[in-house]
């Protein structure tokens, strides 16, 4: 990844962040609301307004995904909130039992201010993607949608890779338009391993 395009967390940042969206959703099942975290929470980065997303996998499943590319509110809200919400109100799968998220694991997905590409043909835009590297969001005309870095393992070539998020963002794969806005992004990924049932 292009470490000059993201903040660095420090590790207990990270330890926090993680502690943060677990208490969410552990809360939000009783609670029906995020976990509002304390000032002593918003200190250092995790006070920063940054984009973030937090993803939910079960046995390496896809469980839930959520978050904003642009943030309103510091991280440390901003993580809680979407946990809970990846949790709970991913229109894709039922709310997360109990049961499930014993063995539910958590990603988040600190991202960097997202910056304009400049490409005036879908063979630029081809050209200047750093798989592996580059979040990419597409905006034209009321459609809009994001790939994260992570999605390059599934699809490695760049013209599959931006085929895939037209068709995410409701236009046809070899969509190409002057009014197409693109920007990349990076990621600071934090992770617990992989929940495995006994």
């Amino acid at each position: 990844m292009a470490r000059s395009s993201c903040i660095e967390l420090q590790a207990d940042e990270q330890a926090r962040l993680l502690a943060l969206a677990r208490k969410s959703i552990v809360e939000g099942y009783s609670k029906q609301k995020p976990l509002a975290p304390d000032p002593a929470d918003l200190a250092g980065h995790l006070g920063d307004k940054l984009g973030s997303f937090v993803t939910l996998t079960r046995h390496e499943t896809l469980r839930g995904c959520i978050g904003s590319i642009e943030a309103s509110e510091p991280l440390a809200r901003c993580v809680a909130r979407a946990a809970y919400n990846a949790a709970y109100h991913d229109t894709r799968f039922p709310p997360l039992s109990p049961h499930e998220f014993a063995d539910t694991a958590i990603e988040i997905s600190v991202l960097s201010r997202p910056e304009a590409i400049d490409a005036r043909s879908r063979a630029e835009l081809l050209a200047q993607l750093r798989p592996h590297e580059d979040g990419l969001l597409l905006e034209d005309a009321g459609h809009r949608a994001t790939f994260l870095p992570k999605v390059w393992e599934k699809l490695p070539e760049p013209a599959e890779f931006v085929g895939q998020l037209m068709r995410k963002a409701g236009l046809p794969a070899d969509f190409w338009s002057d009014s197409l806005r693109m920007y990349r992004y990076g990621v600071v990924s934090i992770a617990e391993p992989p929940a495995t049932t006994p």
